[in-house]
């Protein structure tokens, strides 16, 4: 446990911090499942969509998104 009094700010920061973050990944992932059961374009647009703004949030990295995104098109093209 924190002792000093930044220490216990810093503590509650990474907290909020978290469930944004968690909260953006699960938007990501669940866009992402949805478009491989269903290769809609529109669907894969939100997918990538999701993945750009978690991106854009620091939740994921940049090339794991991009990643993501070409495996998706490439399935979608199959």
């Amino acid at each position: 446990m924190p002792i000093t009094r930044s220490a216990k700010k810093k503590m509650r920061g990474d907290a909020r911090k978290r469930a944004i973050n968690l909260r953006q990944r699960t938007v990501a992932k669940k866009a992402l499942k949805s478009a491989r059961q269903n290769p809609a374009v529109e669907v894969n647009r939100l997918a990538q969509k999701a993945l750009d703004k978690a991106v854009k949030a620091h939740a994921i990295h940049r090339n794991k998104a991009a990643r993501l995104k070409s495996r998706l098109m490439r399935t979608r093209s199959n």
